[in-house]
Parts: structure tokens; sequence; C-alpha cells
């Protein structure tokens, strides 16, 4: 049995292999939950939307197959083993998905952005890490905890679609899980034009392998580590955070997942921009698109703490999981991002 900090060591290299894949899929693949959004509602095109879903289902299928091999307890996840509130992910999702739309990308986008040499995105990786801790644990921690309190719907079972469904089904949870999933990719790859988008595809199925990978190798270190280690998948709000904070306390402080998961989308990025001869530094000309995209970094750092994810950690590792919440912030990440990009483009007008 290792002890803590070489199992923290451990565990960090594992969230950098699956962030490498990460990053390889955003600037290779194009996957992008902005890009998905925009594409859907001014581009006359679902392709991106449905390799979001096919991420979702690949998910889903991979972390119940984990959960009935004996090798994942979705229970030890704290997207389905405390109560939830409802409130908390709609405020946060809306203003996650605003914020997101004002920056241009989610965390995970701004990451590749950095990865590509855009230095506007790093600028915008620094207000967002400062804004989700000063919600998380910073000055407006209590505020948020008075406002959002955690576990406003308590729960004595797991806070999950498929849990819920097990009993009065008469199934396993995990068969349940497996079943759902199946039924996302099925729905995601049923027209023929997507099942043509074959590079789509596979790196559709590589972001939601990915996200898998994080729960076996957590679980994995979490049991050899008796604990110390918690059992989490990829999300880029608090880690963005956890790394910066590593950046300059790295004697007072263990590595993690999240901040392996943050480096490896770092490289997998600047790899994948190399590959693409994508590559360039990029500053910002214009003050006023700065100003925009610093106020949706602190818009996505807050959003995203007070909804426990953003579009990575709600959208595809707490969805995978198959947790209540997930669903419910996706859908207002939609909806804020929805809103933030018709101000950009027609203003303040009526709907």
């Amino acid at each position: 049995m290792g002890d803590f900090p070489g199992d923290a060591t451990f565990v960090a290299m594992l969230g950098f292999i699956g962030g490498l894949g990460l990053g390889l899929a955003a600037r290779i693949g194009r996957f992008c939950t902005l890009g998905a959004i925009e594409d859907a509602l001014y581009g006359d095109s679902d392709i991106r939307l449905r390799m979001w879903a096919i991420a979702v289902g690949v998910a889903v299928i991979g972390a119940f197959g984990l959960a009935a091999a004996g090798l994942l307890e979705p229970m030890e996840s704290f997207y389905l083993n405390r109560g939830w509130n409802p409130l908390a992910h709609i405020a946060g999702g809306l203003v996650f998905g605003y914020g997101m739309a004002l920056a241009g990308n989610c965390g995970y986008g701004v990451l590749a952005r950095v990865g590509g040499g855009d230095l506007r995105a790093f600028v915008i990786v620094l207000v967002m890490a400062i804004a989700a801790y000063s919600v998380i644990s910073g000055p407006f921690a209590a505020m948020r905890v008075v406002i959002f309190p955690e576990g406003l719907i308590g729960t004595d079972a797991p806070a999950g679609i498929a849990h819920l469904l097990a009993e009065p089904l008469g199934l396993a949870p995990a068969i349940v899980g497996l079943a759902i999933g199946a039924a996302i990719l099925a729905a995601a790859l049923a027209p023929a034009r997507m099942r043509k988008a074959r590079t789509s595809v596979f790196w559709a199925v590589v972001v939601g392998l990915c996200i898998v990978s994080g729960w076996a190798a957590t679980t994995y270190i979490a049991h050899r580590s008796f604990g110390a280690v918690p059992v989490e998948s990829h999300t880029f709000s608090a880690p963005l955070g956890d790394t910066v904070l590593y950046i300059m306390l790295a004697s007072g402080m263990q590595l993690n997942f999240g901040v392996g998961s943050v480096a490896g989308v770092l490289c997998g990025a600047c790899i994948g921009s190399l590959r693409k001869g994508h590559f360039r530094w990029e500053a910002c000309e214009d003050p006023r698109e700065l100003r925009r995209q610093i106020l949706g970094g602190a818009l996505m750092g807050i959003g995203g703490a007070v909804a426990i994810g953003c579009s990575v950690g709600q959208g595809l590792s707490a969805f995978s999981m198959l947790a209540f919440s997930a669903p419910l912030t996706l859908a207002a990440i939609m909806i804020g991002a929805w809103l933030g990009l018709r101000q950009l483009i027609h203003g303040f007008a009526p709907l």
C-alpha cells in the first residue's frame, strides 16, 4: 500500500493522461461546449451537439460498466452521496452559461485556447480560478452557503436517476445505467449524417472514455490509499484554482487529480494545435473585448462554484453517474449560453 504522497502523485499522473486526451479532442476534434451550442443555434448543424451526446452516452456506459464489474462504487462519488440543491444547479448553470458566452469558451475550452497560444485565454483562466475559489472557500463562501445551502433536498438513497429507477424496475442500478447510456448513444448516432462523421464520432468517444478513465483511476487510488484520495473525474472549476495554488505553494500542498487534469489538457491542446498548424501567440487588441471576456471568466468561476461543476464536471462527469444535478445543470448552462449569445449578436432587443 503506497503512502499518500505517492498516491497523490500517481493520481495526478493518471489525471494528466485523461486530460491529454481531452486537450487533443478540443484542438483536433473540435469538441467544444459553446461551439456545439453556436452551431446548433446559428450554424444549422447539430454535429457537435451530437458529439456531446455521444460522449455522454459512452461515459454513462463506461461508468456503469465499471460499476457492474465491481471496479467503481457510484456512491463514493460526491455527485451521488449527498443531498442536492436544484436551485443552486439552476442558478449556477445559468450564470456559468452566460459567462461562457461572454468569454467565448467554457473552462475546458479556455484551457484548450491557452494550449494554442492564446494569451487572452490565460487571463480568463486566472480570473475564473480566483472567482471560483472566492466562492468555494474565500470571502463569498459564507454567502453561497446561506443562499444555496448544500443538501437542500436530502436523501438516504443515491441522488441518481439509475438508482431511482432500479428498485421499481426490479433491476440492479448498473443494468439501468447501461440501458440509459445505450439509449443516449443510439439517439445521438441515429441520423446517417452523424454516423458518416467518423472523425467527430471518434473524438466524442475519446472524450467519453477520458471521463471513464477518471472514475477508474481515482477509484483504484482511493482504495489503495484507504480513502485519502477522493473518487472523482474531470471538471474545470475548482481544479483551476487548485492548479494556481499548487504553482504558488507546491511545497505546502499535495498534487491531486484535478491539477494533473488541467496540465494534461494544456499539453494535449498544445500538441493538437501544433499538429494542426494552429499554434500562434495571440493577444487582445480591443480592451472592450478583453473586459467582456474577463467578466465572462468571473461569471464562469462563480457559476461553476455554485453549481458544483462546470459544463464538463456536471455535463459529463456527473452525467456519467446519471446524477439528478447533471441534466438540470447542463440545461441551465445551455439556456444561459443562449441568452449570452443572443445579447452579443442582437443586443438587448425584446425576445
